[in-house]
């Protein structure tokens, strides 16, 4: 059976935890800046967790990355 091919942005963007729950960075810190306050700028450098609902198809395109 031939190997799964892994997806190259899913790659660059999630990871998975010792758990198995999917971590992604947060988007909305680069593009109008000036007009969010510092706090929110802030508070969206910090990761968070890949919905429940999708983290199923996540781990399809990244079938060999590591915990």
């Amino acid at each position: 059976m031939p190997k799964q091919k892994s997806h190259s942005g899913s790659k660059k963007r999630f990871w998975l935890t010792a758990s198995g729950r999917v971590k992604r960075a947060q988007g909305g810190k680069n593009h109008k800046a000036e007009t969010k306050d510092r706090k929110r700028k802030r508070n969206l450098r910090k990761n968070t967790f890949a919905p429940e609902t999708k983290e199923n198809t996540i781990k399809k395109m990244i079938p060999y990355k590591d915990k």
